[in-house]
Parts: C-alpha cells; sequence; structure tokens
C-alpha cells in the first residue's frame, strides 16, 4: 500500500467507527467520507458519483456487471447473448459461465498470438440478441493494453442493445481508464493494484444501466450493493487512486525504464531467452518471459528461496503444472508455456529489486538446466 493511503485509512479504523448508514453524529462523519471519497473515485473514472458503487474488490465488481447487468437485459428486452475473450480474469469467465448455467448463449472471443483480442472473431459472435459484452482494459498476465474504443464502436454497430464491461482492475496504474473506457457502461476496479487495500473496489455503472443486484439487503449503494460500507477501505482506496493519477505520468516513465533494464539485462545474460506479448502494446509494469528447458514451476520455487517474487499459471491439485489459460489462449504450445513465468514492477520498485532480479534468475536458470549427476 502507498503510505498516503494507509495514513488516510487509520482514523477510520480507531478515531471514526460509525457506520455510514446511521444518523447519529458518528454516523455522519463517516458518510461524510465516504461520499467525499466517492466524488474523488468519480472523478478519476471519468463518471459521476451517483454512478459509482463501492464493492468488496474487482473480482465482485465484475460479477455484479456481467451477471446484474446480463439478467436485467435478459428481463427487460429477452436478450440472451453474452460474449467476452478467452483470456479474461477468472472472476470474469466464471461469471459468464455461470450465466451459461442459467441458458444465456456464452461466447468467448478468440486472441491473437501476440495478446490482443481479435476484432474479426469478436464482430462475428455478435448479433441483435446480444446482451452484454465484457473485454478486459488490460491483459492481468502479459500486461497488453486492449483497444476498447475499436471494441466498443464494433459493439455499437453490429449489436446496438448490448452492454460494455470492462475489467479494468489492471489498468489504473497504466493507463487513464476515463479515456480508455469512455462511454463504457461498466467499468471494474480494485484497489489493491494501485497502492490501497486489499478487498475493496468499485464499478462504474454508467447512466442508470439497470442491474440485479448480486448481494441484497439493508438497501446500501442505492440497493445494488447492500451490506454495511467498508468506509476505512474506500478512503484508502480512493486516496491510492488520487496519487496514482496525479502521478502516473512520471511513475510510469520510471518503472518502463527499470522494466526495459530488466528484460535488456536477462535477455543478454540468457540469450535464448523470449518475451511474451506485444511490446509495442504493454504497460510498464509488466515483463512476461521464457526460458526454454526450464519448468516454470520450478523456477518460481527457487526464485522465491532467493526472495524474488514472480508468477506463472496455477497449480491443480495433483501438483501437476497447469498451463496459464491466458497463454494457451494465445496458442502457445505448452513447453513453451510451462517455461514461462511473469515478472511485476509497480510504484514501489527500484534499481535495487531489477538488481536481486537480473543476479538471481540467470544464475536459477542455469541451475535448472544443469544435467543432475546421478
Amino acid at each position: 500500500m502507498r503510505p498516503e493511503s494507509i495514513e488516510a485509512m487509520l482514523p477510520f479504523l480507531s478515531e471514526h467507527p460509525g457506520n455510514p448508514s446511521g444518523s447519529h453524529g458518528a454516523a455522519r462523519a463517516a458518510k461524510t467520507a465516504l461520499e467525499e471519497a466517492r466524488e474523488t473515485v468519480a472523478g478519476v473514472l471519468g463518471c459521476s458519483p451517483n454512478e459509482l458503487v463501492f464493492t468488496g474488490g474487482g473480482t465482485e465488481a465484475d460479477n455484479l456487471a456481467i451477471k446484474g447487468g446480463a439478467r436485467a437485459a435478459r428481463r427487460r428486452a429477452g436478450l440472451d447473448g453474452v460474449v467476452t475473450t478467452a483470456f479474461e480474469h477468472k472472476g470474469v469467465l466464471a461469471a459468464a459461465h455461470r450465466l451459461e448455467a442459467e441458458g444465456f448463449r456464452v461466447a468467448e472471443t478468440s486472441v491473437t498470438a501476440q495478446g490482443m483480442v481479435d476484432l474479426d472473431d469478436l464482430a462475428r459472435r455478435l448479433d441483435g440478441s446480444t446482451a452484454l459484452v465484457s473485454v478486459m482494459a488490460v491483459n492481468n498476465e502479459i500486461g497488453t493494453i486492449q483497444p476498447l474504443p475499436e471494441v466498443g464502436a464494433l459493439v455499437r454497430r453490429l449489436a446496438p442493445q448490448a452492454l460494455l464491461h470492462t475489467d479494468a482492475v489492471q489498468a489504473v496504474p497504466w493507463v487513464d481508464v476515463s479515456l480508455l473506457a469512455a462511454g463504457w457502461d461498466f467499468v471494474a476496479i480494485s484497489g489493491h493494484k494501485f497502492g490501497g487495500p486489499k478487498g475493496v473496489g468499485a464499478l462504474v455503472i454508467r447512466g442508470g444501466v439497470p442491474v440485479d443486484p448480486e448481494i441484497e439487503g439493508g438497501g446500501q449503494e442505492r440497493g445494488i450493493r447492500a451490506g454495511t460500507v467498508n468506509v476505512a477501505g474506500v478512503v484508502a482506496l480512493a486516496t491510492a487512486l488520487r496519487i496514482t493519477h496525479d502521478r502516473r505520468e512520471m511513475e510510469t516513465a520510471r518503472i518502463a525504464r527499470l522494466r526495459d533494464r530488466l528484460r535488456d539485462e536477462l535477455l543478454r545474460a540468457i540469450p535464448d531467452a523470449f518475451v511474451n506479448g506485444a511490446p509495442d502494446r504493454q504497460t510498464a509494469g509488466h515483463l512476461h518471459l521464457g526460458f526454454p528447458g526450464v519448468e516454470s514451476e520450478a523456477l518460481l520455487v527457487m526464485l522465491d528461496d532467493r526472495g524474488v517474487y514472480a508468477a506463472a499459471g496455477s497449480s491443480c491439485s495433483s501438483g501437476a503444472t497447469e498451463i496459464s489459460h491466458v497463454l494457451a489462449a494465445m496458442g502457445m504450445e505448452k513447453d513453451a508455456a510451462t517455461a514461462s513465468i511473469r515478472l511485476s514492477l509497480g510504484y514501489a520498485s527500484t534499481d535495487s529489486d531489477v538488481a536481486a532480479a537480473v543476479a538471481a534468475i540467470p544464475r536459477a536458470v542455469a541451475q535448472l538446466r544443469t544435467p543432475v549427476r546421478t
């Protein structure tokens, strides 16, 4: 978390315990802080405060938009099509598959080998009965920035009744979401991706689009998301978002230099390593590399022992490595996919972090490539 975000959060964990739904003085203080935070977040995301709903994170925001938006569209207009992409976050894909079990027609658009949505394939999957289209703003694994303006124009032309949703969770630190997703009906974000706390997010619901709530109860958040609002988390999220927005140009330039240095030094040290994704469409904070002949899970364990924390595909209960669904959707061969890892950088990354990674990764790769003597 950003230090300023922690500082903003602390008073609402100790000095101001009021429930913003109450009517006494302590409640009114919490309500004031909540609405000031709402104005801040709305200003950065390019919506009105009354178009913003706070949630328990990006996954909840995605579920609320996809399931709530599609169900409302079917109830009101008989629309039954849901279109997304094959490399969305699981929070989007699982929500779409839930709708499929409820009788919706669900289609996953293909993506290119460079990690971009295939617009031609998307066009083939749209029709007059499409209820909702969900395309992420930035892919969470390889960091490719998706062409949301082009996607939006295509959907408005071929499926004019469809709602547009974007999972912008990974995008906030790197791009101005208010511009990238301008005019989109639903925009989901999560605080922990830009220096806010875990477990708090927000959803833009533009123009009063009808949404069936996922969580029902006391009518908080205009009846769209019931439950006592996490005031401390929301205040911290708003603080982190404002700072991220104000410093984005400066921070992304610095982080991009660190990322480029990390990439270049690793490629010099490991000449047969390869970079995944379209370099000209990736954010400053993503570097997805493959090391032929190395199993990523073994590499991650070795790096973890050296204090370098990276990521790859998930592991199933049997212990066997499962290929990342993102890399599989890009058509990557199994050997290349299982040899690939993701290195992430952020506002807190430093030159010494890069130096530590450059020192650790080539040694670990070399060790894993060395035959074991028997």
